[in-house]
């Protein structure tokens, strides 16, 4: 029976669910895939990361199978001390490759990617600027680094010029998620990469929605703009377009060293699992092949958007495959979820605090995975569901 200093959990937990913020977890029983089946029922998933149906593919998962039969499933240790196995090795070699960089380092999550890099950077007597719509792993590891944050207003060059126009103390660190996972839209990287440079500072983007859907072959957004050699530090996850789980900090021979040496969380915390590491590597040699998925990404998400535009909804500002319904209420966002749930199709609603009050969306994550006929289906539910609510 709880005490009664913890009368408070259940007060919260009602407050969140009459505002309509309540998560309702859905547990999957499939693989992931364009459809899964949840609560015995098969849906269409518009909720998955897995941008080029990566998650369930026969030839990530031999691989991942086949170095499981060769090197077991653990690591059994931190990389510092005896968890740095050759596949790790082979892996951060492929990365640096595909990325176009001297060296990559292979930790956990793009969580631990930024937990790693920020604070290894920049501490208590320097500085970070950082985009007011920064993903949560970059704005918690600033406050893990105690370094003075700076807020530049979203994706806006003058607000950035302006503050780097201050006195700024210490080293100085400039960083933006490269696509934005609720709006979709994307970083104006060489604005900042030459704001950065004339005043002195590193710069750093997080390419967590860009790896495998921007740039050539899904090379990510250094590679979009065509800027390499010209941002200090990439960030990425494997748990997105990769399909699979870890993340990876990119960059010179020398950046990479130097992380190596003073992050934490690489320090304390075991490597990379042997089958995600292999998964990972496969996925990256399929894509180095070709961008046939790539393509298929951004033509289903054109398609979509534009259906979705033509019924009369709002998808917001959106750049990438990324595509957000815009409700406004929360509640009506979660009875609008609610309803497309029970027609067969799983898009969750995305309130407060992902993003702000009265922007409440349905986030509908595309896949290359996903057929023609999925996207007519969709969006003639999509039309079903929003005239019922006189949202069209």
């Amino acid at each position: 029976m709880p005490t009664a200093q913890l009368d408070f959990i259940e007060r919260e937990l009602q407050e969140l669910k009459d505002k309509g913020l309540y998560k309702n977890i859905h547990t999957i029983q499939s693989a992931q895939g364009p459809w899964v089946e949840i609560e015995g029922r098969k849906l269409l998933n518009f909720c998955s990361n897995n941008y080029l149906g990566f998650a369930a593919d026969d030839r990530i998962k031999a691989a991942a199978k086949a170095a499981i039969d060769k090197y077991g499933v653990g690591p059994g240790a931190v990389r510092t001390i005896a968890g740095t196995m050759t596949i790790h090795e082979e892996l951060e070699r492929e990365l640096a490759k595909f990325k176009g960089v001297e060296a990559c380092l292979t930790v956990q999550s793009g969580l631990i990617a930024n937990m790693c890099a920020i604070p290894a950077l920049v501490g208590k007597e320097d500085t970070i600027v950082s985009d007011e719509l920064n993903h949560a792993s970059i704005i918690d590891a600033a406050r893990l680094s105690r370094a003075q944050v700076k807020v530049y207003p979203h994706n806006d060059l003058e607000g950035l010029a302006e503050i780097l126009r201050q006195p700024l103390p210490g080293r100085v660190l400039v960083v933006t998620d490269g696509v934005f996972s609720m709006d979709g839209d994307i970083a104006p990287l060489p604005g900042i990469v030459k704001l950065a440079q004339a005043r002195g500072a590193m710069t750093m983007v997080d390419d967590a929605h860009g790896e495998g859907v921007l740039g050539r072959g899904g090379r990510g957004i250094v590679d979009h703009f065509g800027l390499h050699g010209q941002v200090d530090v990439e960030v990425g996850t494997f748990s997105k377009a990769l399909g699979v789980m870890g993340g990876c900090i990119a960059g010179s021979g020398g950046l990479i060293q130097y992380i190596k040496q003073k992050a934490r969380p690489f320090t304390f915390s075991s490597a990379l699992t042997v089958p995600d590491t292999a998964a990972t590597l496969e996925a990256v040699r399929i894509l180095s092949q070709g961008d046939e998925l790539v393509e298929r990404l951004w033509e289903n998400a054109r398609v979509f958007r534009q259906g979705l535009e033509k019924l009369g909804f709002d998808t917001g500002h959106t750049e990438t495959p990324i595509t957000p319904v815009m409700i406004g209420d929360a509640r009506d966002s979660l009875e609008f979820s609610k309803r497309l749930f029970a027609e067969g199709i799983f898009a969750t609603t995305i309130g407060f605090p992902l993003v702000a009050v009265g922007k409440a969306r349905i986030r509908v994550m595309l896949s290359a995975a996903h057929s023609p006929d999925d996207l007519a289906y969709a969006l003639s539910v999509f039309e079903k569901v929003g005239r019922e609510m006189e949202l069209i």
